[in-house]
């Protein structure tokens, strides 16, 4: 009986779990159907979503409505702007709304939203992007069902991102990993609404940052009225970093705003709320800090916010002869006094003003004292302000928990009084910026992982004058370094307040410079991966300087320059080098010309002038030198050229990439000797043209034009003199050091070998003087460390050798000639008239005589070889 029972248990077990998995495939279109009709009812927007799926086991015993990847964009005046995107949105309900007849409105019990993003845009006009509701001219039919029904119960909104920009205003303000719950009867017109809420908060007022990424969490009991759209105050508890806030009163929605009547406020007075204010990651455990003193937040808005309006309000902030000290740290912050107030009397945003009346405190026997008013806030504000104490910056690390690598140290000195309005800044009318006094540092001391060598500010001191501040010394050592730099800065406030270039003009000096004392070194862990990938270097687009730079060393890797000297402009990601000198390698190279990281790869092109360096030197430790003429390490001597090239850099290592480079050389060697014996391709051509001895090559005031482009070195033809010997050198290299070269050698014949001297030897002097230059060609292939050489050495012996033959043998024929027929006619001429025959026939037989004569002349020689 019993085993019946389980098994039509069983059976009915399984049979409810096929049903439950049937179910949304039955009623998935009509869900999906539903939605569709639900957005195209109500929004004028282009809404897309993947897909939308039903699931019975989700919510069980509820049903569940999942929409994955919805999105809401804008269009006209704000066409392609995201309004909404979600990555899930799930509905849940009872499943009978399921069984609900086509026209009937599904009711939702809850939904769930995760990874969604909320932009609400006002443009330069207060037109807002959110008024996306279909407008319809008829009135709506009370009889017409709507797809969906809210009769919230329950609702989560997971990793929200909420942006607000008012483009008029310039206000931004960014509500990011927003985490909100609520629960609560919506179906009810007054219900209680017990909510749960966390976020970071960061606002941007006229690109000034008032807030960035500030933590806020709210538990709050909101009594909510929805016929009224009046939401009140009940139990609550508000955590602004670690500051705890309670309100009191309420927010209800009107036609034409909102009415705001809240008051809020500390809950205790401990100086402990104070520290509240700073992010936890910086103050550290609270509950354990000795605190005296009391710290107050008091705050009323009271008033109606409209498109014209804000609320009055009145917020103080006040701290009178307070103290805190951690116990862990040796020194503590006495005699603290803050008075601060934010206030707006009339409910125009142009007439808050707040007021820091004092702040001030000390640590040891050093005291120090600030106090500020800014007016007219949201049109031109007006700011005045006064510094004044000294810090010792290394009892910052004995009172406060602040986490540095190494302790800090230096004193600090300020008395400053500043006054501005930020029209003036904005429209750099630096007459109108009134400042006064000096702040400085001396005996700075601090190391950190971000620098490569701890740096040591031994004097640094800044004047502020009534149009810009000076850096009238600053005098710093790191590592081996040191540097000594003088300045003005022109737009200082401009650049804090308002994101403007940084202008200025420097002064930099030093005796020693070495590169590396500024560059992070790898660490091992960077080989293991342990470390992030390094970043493209990018030369900073808030700077418009000017740096005039002088140098009696700088060392950089390997290369040591002296006397270093020239003008660096730095503006709109750009370095522009204007007459930069050095002295290296034996000579003195200057340098004019530009880099820029502003394109997607970085760029430069530059002007080099080398004067009388050292060939083998810069050849050897250059690397694009090295690329561009291989062969000139093998040369020892002086050179002077002119060098324009250009071409991008490697993102990373800002070093050349040579397959981009292109320009051109022209140089002139001077006092110059080849080291032919360190060459490969020298020692083959060498052995190769016995008739030429390269170490004795001279290359004095040699002159030679070299281009460059696409990885490829074209060398323009030029004459090289060796002796009575003219050599035409021409062709091109690749920066892979692969070659095709052509070198035409205008030989005399008597360097062509013993045969050949042979032959000449039987010349007359005149008719040795007669025979011209022969021409050699050398061809040089394969790459500069394995080169091939083939000539036509061979070829031009056999032609000079046949030529001198015949020339010897024409000679002789003559000379046969002449003296056959003195032989045969007695040397008297023919005073006779005989016939014909008889004077022909003689001149035959003195031909055939002299050619006979020959071939036994050349005969003979062949037989004695």
């Amino acid at each position: 009986m019993l085993k019946k029972i389980l098994k039509g248990f069983g059976v009915f077990l399984l049979l409810s779990i096929i049903t439950l998995a049937a179910v949304p495939f039955l009623f998935k279109d009509k869900i999906k159907e539903l939605v569709v009709k639900a957005i195209n009812d109500k929004v004028d927007a282009k809404v897309a979503f993947d897909d939308v799926d039903l699931s019975l086991f989700k919510s069980f015993p509820n049903a569940n409505v999942t929409i994955d990847k919805i999105s809401i964009i804008n269009k006209a005046p704000f066409a392609g702007d995201t309004l909404f995107y979600a990555g899930e949105v799930n509905l849940k309900m009872s499943i009978k709304e399921l069984f609900k007849k086509d026209g009937e409105t599904m009711k939702v019990d809850g939904f769930y939203s995760e990874n969604g993003v909320v932009n609400i845009i006002f443009n330069k006009d207060g037109v807002g992007n959110f008024d996306i509701a279909l407008k319809d001219e008829k009135e709506n039919d009370p009889s017409e069902s709507k797809p969906f029904a809210l009769t919230l119960k329950k609702y989560e909104i997971k990793n929200l991102r909420f942006t607000y920009l008012d483009e008029k205003s310039k206000i931004k303000m960014v509500v990011d990993s927003l985490d909100h719950e609520g629960t609560g009867n919506f179906a009810a017109q007054k219900l209680d609404l017990v909510t749960k809420s966390s976020a970071k908060l960061s606002l941007v007022m006229d690109k000034m940052q008032y807030m960035k990424n500030v933590s806020l969490n709210l538990d709050a009991v909101l009594g909510i009225d929805l016929d009224k759209q009046k939401y009140t105050f009940k139990e609550n508890k508000a955590l602004i970093n670690q500051l705890p806030l309670e309100f009191d009163g309420f927010i209800q929605m009107l036609k034409n705003g909102q009415e705001y009547d809240l008051k809020f406020k500390t809950p205790t007075s401990s100086f402990k709320n104070f520290l509240g204010l700073v992010p936890e990651a910086y103050a550290g455990n609270l509950n354990t800090v000795k605190t005296t003193g009391d710290f107050k937040v008091d705050g009323t808005v009271k008033g109606v916010l409209t498109d014209t309006t804000i609320p009055k309000f009145n917020i103080e902030i006040a701290s009178n002869n307070a103290s805190f000290q951690y116990p862990d740290l040796p020194k503590s912050v006495q005699n603290i006094v803050i008075d601060t107030r934010i206030i707006n009397e009339t409910g125009l945003m142009n007439d808050t003003y707040v007021n820091l009346d004092k702040l001030s405190f000390r640590i040891d026997q050093d005291v120090f004292n600030a106090k500020a008013n800014i007016k007219n806030i949201s049109q031109n504000a007006l700011v005045n302000a006064e510094l004044k104490g000294v810090i010792n910056l290394a009892n910052v690390t004995k009172a406060y928990p602040v986490k540095l690598e190494k302790p800090l140290s230096g004193i600090l000195k300020a008395d400053v009084v500043t006054k501005f309005d930020m029209k003036s800044v904005e429209t750099s009318q630096y007459q109108n910026i009134q400042n006064s006094g000096n702040i400085s540092l001396t005996g700075f001391n601090y190391a950190g992982p971000e620098m490569a060598k701890p740096i040591q500010i031994k004097q640094a001191t800044v004047a502020f004058n009534p149009n810009q501040i000076r850096l009238n010394q600053l005098d710093a050592v790191t590592g081996k370094s040191d540097i000594k730099v003088t300045g003005t800065l022109d737009n200082f406030y401009g650049f804090v307040f308002k994101k403007q270039v940084l202008k200025g003009n420097f002064t930099m000096n030093s005796n020693q410079l070495l590169v590396s004392d500024f560059m992070t070194p790898t660490t091992p862990e960077a080989t293991k991966g342990n470390v992030k990938p390094k970043e493209a270097v990018k030369i900073p687009a808030f700077l418009d300087c000017t740096i005039t730079a002088n140098a009696n060393t700088v060392v950089y890797d390997n290369l040591t320059l002296k006397a270093v000297s020239g003008k660096m402009i730095i503006k709109d990601e750009a370095v522009k080098l204007e007459n930069v000198k050095t002295n290296i390698f034996d000579g003195q190279i200057g340098v004019n010309g530009t880099v820029s990281t502003k394109g997607a790869v970085p760029s430069f092109n530059m002007d080099l002038g080398l004067n009388t360096v050292d060939i083998a030197k810069s050849f050897t430790q250059l690397d694009m030198l090295k690329s561009i003429a291989p062969i000139a390490g093998v040369i020892s001597g002086k050179l002077n050229s002119t060098i324009k090239l250009s071409g991008n850099l490697d993102a990373k290592e800002m070093t050349p990439d040579l397959k981009t480079i292109s320009g051109d050389l022209v140089g002139q060697l001077l006092s110059t000797s080849v080291n032919a014996k360190n060459s490969n391709l020298l020692n083959a051509l060498d052995s190769n043209l016995k008739f030429v001895d390269l170490d004795k090559l001279n290359l004095n005031n040699l002159k030679a034009h070299l281009s460059f482009d696409n990885g490829k070195v074209n060398v323009k033809p030029f004459d090289i003199k060796y002796q009575d010997i003219k050599v035409t050198v021409g062709g091109q290299h690749g920066f892979d050091q692969s070659m095709n070269y052509n070198l035409k050698f205008d030989v005399p014949a008597k360097y062509l070998g013993s045969d050949v001297n042979k032959l000449l030897a039987k010349l007359s002097p005149s008719d040795a003087n007669k025979i011209e230059s022969v021409p050699v060609n050398a061809i040089l292939t394969g790459n500069f460390k394995s080169p091939k050489v083939s000539t036509d050495l061979n070829q031009a012996v056999t032609n000079i050798s046949n030529q001198l033959i015949k020339q010897q043998k024409d000679k002789l024929i003559n000379q046969g000639t002449g003296a056959l027929e003195n032989l045969l006619g007695g040397g008297k001429k023919n005073t006779g008239t005989t016939a014909d025959t008889t004077k022909t026939k003689p001149k035959d037989d003195i031909k055939n005589a002299a050619t006979n004569a020959i071939k036994d002349l050349f005969g003979k020689k062949k037989k004695q070889e």
